[in-house]
């Protein structure tokens, strides 16, 4: 087992031995991006776990499905054309792990040269054209075990992004046998490169994977999103006691939610809340599904107001919605002051005529922000001195639809993507998910 092999599965399941890590786990892990045989675009998941990378790849397989095809029926997908999709799928979110300055993508698969009982006890007994695969076959088979599996594994370079996409085609089969969720997650992280993503994890000793409960960490999750894992979903980098806590820079082209900030445990930003397109994954307390429609008003582009929210938040990194300190002309040392942010904000305001020529503009919006002198700055009466006429902008009703790759949570154990609607028709599944409803509806109310 080579070097860089035992770094790869100690930055996935953390070192063996403490607290260990437990055969039912890595099984968990171990099944193929396997199409549904009830719903042809829906990828299906067998166990707890792996909804960490299969739910991101369901995402990006839905975009380009909805928004990058000339289908007039997204829900009828032959074989031929799922295979192109998956395989699309996985190039793009291999690009976007790419580094900028590297332009290497890296592919792992199974070590070639070897006998042909271990290549049997791999591939299946049989060969197969397609991820419409059975269940048994896509699961691993539990003698080939953690220590097996991946002394059995050798990465491949590619410079081009056109040698990743026929090698990427050529592995068809790879990606719908066993372990080909695995596979896929460690051509990710080596086309990302280990250093770069220790660099970029909040907790470099924390694996991406739970050794106790299986579940996926938030630097794996943002790293199949947004091509890179900083472990926090807020917008931009934040210093907490010195500390830089990394964040989202740019608007992802997948979006994220999650239940935990209904709960108040963590505040999603706007890049992730207001995608390039209306695609979310939501998260719960224990899984991770696909919430998504296809009017793309619901992602209109990002209003000046979010702009001079988010410049507010640099300000204001605990999230309480003001700002206080002592208000002063120039900004002489490093602690962010308030009339340096007013100064910011200034140039982005819809309702800037009264103060882009005002010789004394800056004690002027101070005066008006801040009338007692106290050095405190609400963002609500900020937000309305400057963008009085933008409020929320969208379709006031729309479709959404829902997608849980766990067939045994869903309706009669049957794996589909059901729709929910606010028309007054009677439909079955309109209940299916309503905690999550709740959830964009709000993301949607600022």
């Amino acid at each position: 087992m080579s070097e860089l092999t035992k770094e790869l599965m100690e930055l996935v399941w953390g070192t063996k031995s403490s607290p260990g890590l437990s055969d039912t786990i890595f099984c968990r892990w171990t099944q193929g991006f396997v199409f549904s045989e009830s719903e042809g675009s829906a990828l299906e998941q067998f166990e707890g776990g792996p909804c960490a990378v299969i739910a991101p790849v369901q995402a990006f397989l839905l975009k380009k499905l909805l928004f990058s095809s000339e289908k007039s029926s997204w829900r009828d997908c032959p074989e031929e054309e799922r295979k192109e999709l998956l395989c699309h799928t996985l190039c793009d979110i291999l690009e976007s792990a790419c580094c900028d300055n590297s332009g290497s993508y890296c592919l792992v698969s199974w070590l070639r040269g070897k006998t042909a009982e271990e290549t049997a006890s791999i591939s299946g007994s049989r060969a197969e054209s397609s991820c419409q695969v059975e269940h048994s076959s896509a699961l691993a088979v539990e003698e080939l075990g953690f220590e097996r599996f991946h002394a059995l594994i050798q990465k491949s370079s590619f410079r081009s992004l056109s040698e990743l996409k026929d090698a990427v085609l050529d592995q068809y089969s790879v990606w719908g046998n066993r372990f080909g969720v695995l596979l896929f997650l460690y051509s990710v992280l080596l086309t990302k490169g280990i250093e770069n993503i220790k660099n970029e994890i909040e907790d470099s000793n924390e694996p991406l994977i739970d050794p106790v409960y299986g579940h996926g960490s938030q630097s794996l999750i943002n790293l199949l999103l947004t091509g890179h894992a900083v472990s926090n979903v807020w917008d931009g980098d934040r210093e907490c006691s010195g500390m830089k806590l990394l964040g989202i820079h740019e608007q992802a082209a997948v979006g994220f939610l999650t239940l935990m900030e209904a709960l108040r445990y963590c505040k999603v930003g706007s890049y992730l809340k207001s995608p390039k397109f209306p695609i979310w994954i939501v998260g719960s307390e224990t899984h991770l599904t696909v919430f998504f429609a296809k009017d793309m008003a619901l992602v209109a582009p990002e209003a000046p107001s979010e702009q001079a929210r988010r410049v507010f938040q640099t300000y204001d990194p605990e999230g309480m919605e003001f700002l206080v300190g002592r208000i002063q002309t120039r900004n002489k040392t490093r602690i962010p002051t308030l009339a340096a942010f007013i100064q910011h904000g200034s140039g982005r305001c819809s309702n800037q005529t009264r103060y882009k020529r005002h010789p004394n503009c800056i004690n002027l919006m101070k005066n008006k922000l801040d009338p007692e002198g106290l050095g405190i700055i609400l963002l609500g009466p900020f937000l309305q001195e400057f963008f009085p006429d933008q409020g929320s902008s969208g379709p006031e009703s729309f479709t959404v639809y829902h997608y849980n790759g766990l067939k045994q949570s869903n309706y009669n154990e049957k794996l589909g993507i059901f729709y929910i609607s606010d028309s007054k028709e009677t439909n079955t599944q309109r209940c299916f998910c309503p905690a999550i409803l709740r959830v964009h509806h709000r993301t949607n109310a600022y």
